[in-house]
C-alpha cells in the first residue's frame, strides 16, 4: 500500500487538511496514485503524517466530494475511476480527451440537416421556423459512456456528415468551414438522469449528471452552435480558475 509523499508546511496560514488534500489530488494528477489503488485508513495516515484523526477525516472527505476517492465498508479507501477534468474553455470534448490521452469514441444516435427546433433556432439568432442541422451523439472515453452531446447548427453547416462526426471533433469540422468558435455563453447546472440517458450513460435513474447548454459565435460574432449536453458527474469535473479583483 504505497503512500505519496507528503509534505506539510505547519506554518503556514493554509489548513492542514487542505495541503493534504492538494498533495494526494496532485499525486492522482500525476499517475501517482493510480485507479483502483488502496489508501491508509484516516488512523493509519494520521499516524504517518503526526496530525490528528479528525484533520486526516477533512482531508479524505474533500477528495471523496470531489469524486477523486471512494470509501466502502470492509473495502477501504480507493483511487476512483479517472475523471475527466475539463477547464473552462472554448474546446471541444473530443480534443480535450486526445489531449489528456484518453481514447475518444463517438456514436452518433440521430443526425437530421433539416430539423426544425424553435428553441435551438431561436438560441442561435434565427426565425423559430428555420431548419437547422441537429446531431445527437454519445461521446466514450476509452470505452466507457461519458457524455450525451446534443448540437444544432446553422444550416450553412448542412455539408456535416454523420461519418464525419464519428471520427472528428465537431468544432475541428466547424473550423474547417470557416466555423471555428472564438466565444460562447455557458449554463452549466445539475439534473437527475431519466431512464433514457441513464442506459445510454450506463448509470443509474437518478444518478446525479452535469447539465451544459452553450451558445457559441465565431470571431464575426454569429452564432454557430447550439449545445444541450450531459455529462456523468462521477467521471467528468470542470474546473474554474477564480481571482480576487
Amino acid at each position: 500500500m504505497p503512500v505519496p509523499r507528503i509534505e506539510i508546511d505547519r506554518s503556514s496560514p493554509v489548513p492542514l487538511y487542505f495541503q493534504i488534500s492538494r498533495r494526494l489530488e496532485e499525486a492522482v494528477d500525476d499517475g501517482d496514485l493510480t485507479p483502483g489503488e488502496r489508501l491508509p485508513n484516516e488512523i493509519e495516515f494520521a499516524e504517518l503524517l503526526a496530525i490528528s484523526r479528525p484533520t486526516m477525516r477533512r482531508a479524505l472527505d474533500e477528495l471523496v466530494e470531489k469524486g477523486l476517492l471512494t470509501r466502502k465498508q470492509g473495502v477501504g479507501t480507493r483511487v476512483a475511476n479517472a475523471q475527466v477534468r475539463r477547464r473552462v474553455a472554448l474546446t471541444s470534448l473530443h480534443d480535450d480527451l486526445t489531449t489528456a490521452g484518453r481514447h475518444p469514441q463517438t456514436q452518433v444516435l440521430a443526425f437530421d440537416t433539416a430539423c426544425v427546433d424553435r428553441h435551438a433556432a431561436r438560441s442561435l439568432g434565427l426565425p423559430g421556423d428555420e431548419p437547422v442541422v441537429h446531431c445527437e451523439r454519445l461521446r466514450l472515453a476509452d470505452g466507457r459512456p461519458l457524455a450525451i452531446l446534443r448540437n444544432w447548427l446553422p444550416a450553412r453547416f448542412d455539408d456535416i456528415t454523420a461519418g464525419e462526426l464519428e471520427t472528428t471533433g465537431l468544432y475541428q469540422l466547424l473550423g474547417q468551414r470557416n466555423g471555428r468558435p472564438a466565444v460562447a455563453k455557458q449554463r452549466i447546472t445539475a439534473v437527475p438522469a431519466g431512464a433514457p440517458e441513464a442506459k445510454l450513460l450506463g448509470t443509474k435513474r437518478n444518478a446525479p449528471l452535469i447539465s451544459m447548454q452553450r451558445t457559441a459565435f465565431d470571431a464575426a460574432g454569429h452564432a454557430v452552435e447550439f449545445a444541450d449536453n450531459l455529462y456523468r458527474a462521477d467521471l467528468y469535473a470542470i474546473e474554474v480558475t477564480v481571482y480576487n479583483r
